[in-house]
């Protein structure tokens, strides 16, 4: 009888003898001596002088102590050596910033590429999925430059041919437990290429205070936060419209009290008008004051603050017409952003019919039309579903604060935002930690970035309508 052994080697093979091992002696090669020294002096020259052109400086301060050691001694080098580190010691003290930029952060980055990445690339690629090993041989994505900032690990990869974003999303987990960090986002830099994001720190872990109202009027990307690497956070909210979805207590006032407080020198100067949609009556009626008449809350008023808003902006359309495709803010012809706090109530919750179909008619108009005019909404809800709003796509800038699901992330953000690192179901339930913590997505880029809104108090609110509010 015969029996089939197994293996990839012996799959041609069969024995009549059945339980009889087979013994596969690989043919051995005899390499001349000279060629394997040949092979090991190109690999080395090789290897020192990609070191040579991937890092110019630490290749020339061991050739310069060296040429200093040969030429003068080695008292000569060593007082070298001391003098330079003693400058560096000196110039880190003096200043910090500018020796973290241009010394500190790329020794971290080198130390980071030689004692983390390079040492544990090949295992976590095999076991990940991402890399492959066929016949005796490793396939691995190549490893390229890693750049480290104040909080972050920035690395550059090349694909494997065949490879996808998607492979490297699906497993972000494991990369960021493999190189020992607590999370990683991918991003697309070039044609098969990708940027892993590991971050080390997390900046955006203390609560930030009301930012200081600014003195001139301007109704451009108002500034209203920090974003995690440490620039300021400015929302565009002229010639846009700003969509925030997050759970209760994710921060959502923050975000729409620093954009009404950023504006508040602009509604002053007659360039905005702010009005308010307050259906809860718990977040915007503490500035009541800074609305005046354009404040409503019963959704009665509701409907017909919009229908207004809706009427000045066809009036608007009418006179623009043929003559100018964009809107400039002047006194004549302001700025109005309509604040909706609950949006869900008005266009999900809402008992009455008719009134349900009238706001999400002007909503729907207001959001199709409106940003060419100078009008523009910024809307929160706690839902994102489509049931609860459906018309979430006509909003060009989204922000996701905390989200109970994960699937609610790509429904705020677009498709594929989770899986490029845009976590918002992982922000901490903490108000200390995770209040107004959350990542945005804008027109015209399609990577969420990580941002914090200032957090402005009830005593910051009122000081704002006793300043502003008969001006405004």
């Amino acid at each position: 009888m015969f029996k089939r052994l197994p293996g990839d080697e012996a799959r041609n093979l069969v024995s009549t003898t059945p339980d009889t091992a087979v013994v596969f002696r690989p043919a051995v090669v005899t390499t001349p001596a000279v060629l394997t020294i040949v092979i090991l002096v190109w690999r080395m020259l090789a290897g020192l002088i990609r070191t040579i052109w991937r890092h110019p400086i630490a290749a020339l301060v061991p050739m310069a102590l060296g040429a200093v050691c040969y030429v003068y001694g080695w008292p000569a080098a060593a007082s070298l050596s001391g003098t330079v580190i003693l400058a560096l010691i000196s110039w880190a003290f003096i200043d910090r910033p500018s020796f973290a930029r241009l010394v500190g952060f790329r020794l971290l980055a080198w130390w980071r590429l030689v004692w983390v990445y390079r040492r544990h690339w090949q295992p976590v690629m095999v076991v990940s999925g991402l890399g492959r090993h066929l016949r005796g041989r490793d396939y691995l994505p190549r490893l390229g430059k890693v750049i480290c900032t104040s909080w972050a690990d920035v690395v550059t990869v090349r694909m494997l041919k065949g490879q996808a974003v998607k492979d490297w999303s699906d497993r972000l987990d494991h990369l960021a437990q493999g190189f020992g960090a607590k999370s990683c986002r991918v991003a697309l830099s070039a044609a098969g290429r990708l940027t892993l994001t590991f971050p080390r720190s997390d900046p955006l872990a203390s609560p930030l205070h009301a930012l200081p109202i600014p003195q001139e009027p301007t109704v451009g990307p108002v500034e209203i936060g920090k974003q995690e690497d440490g620039r300021p956070w400015r929302l565009k909210v002229h010639g846009t419209h700003v969509l925030v979805a997050g759970a209760t207590g994710a921060g959502k006032g923050s975000i729409i009290w620093s954009v009404i407080r950023a504006l508040l020198p602009a509604a002053r100067a007659g360039l905005v008008e702010l009005w308010a949609l307050d259906p809860k009556l718990m977040e915007l009626s503490y500035g009541r004051d800074l609305f005046g008449d354009r404040y409503a809350a019963t959704p009665e008023e509701c409907a017909d603050l919009l229908d207004e808003a809706v009427s000045i902006m066809q009036k608007r359309a009418a006179r623009f017409a043929g003559l100018q495709r964009s809107h400039t803010p002047t006194v004549d012809d302001p700025f109005v952003l309509v604040v909706v706090d609950e949006v869900a109530f008005l266009t999900a919750y809402q008992s009455d019919r008719q009134l349900r179909q009238r706001i999400c008619a002007a909503l729907a108009t207001l959001t199709t039309q409106g940003r060419a005019v100078g009008v523009g909404v910024l809307a929160a809800l706690q839902d994102p579903r489509k049931e609860v709003m459906n018309i979430r796509n006509l909003f060009p800038d989204k922000i996701a604060l905390r989200l109970d699901e994960s699937e609610q992330v790509d429904m705020v953000l677009g498709d594929g935002a989770r899986d490029r690192g845009a976590l918002a179901d992982h922000i901490s339930p903490v108000p200390e930690l995770g209040a107004g913590v959350g990542y945005v997505r804008l027109e015209a880029s399609p990577e969420p970035v990580r941002v914090r809104a200032a957090y402005v108090s009830d005593t910051d609110i009122r000081a704002m309508a006793a300043q502003f509010g008969e001006a405004a």
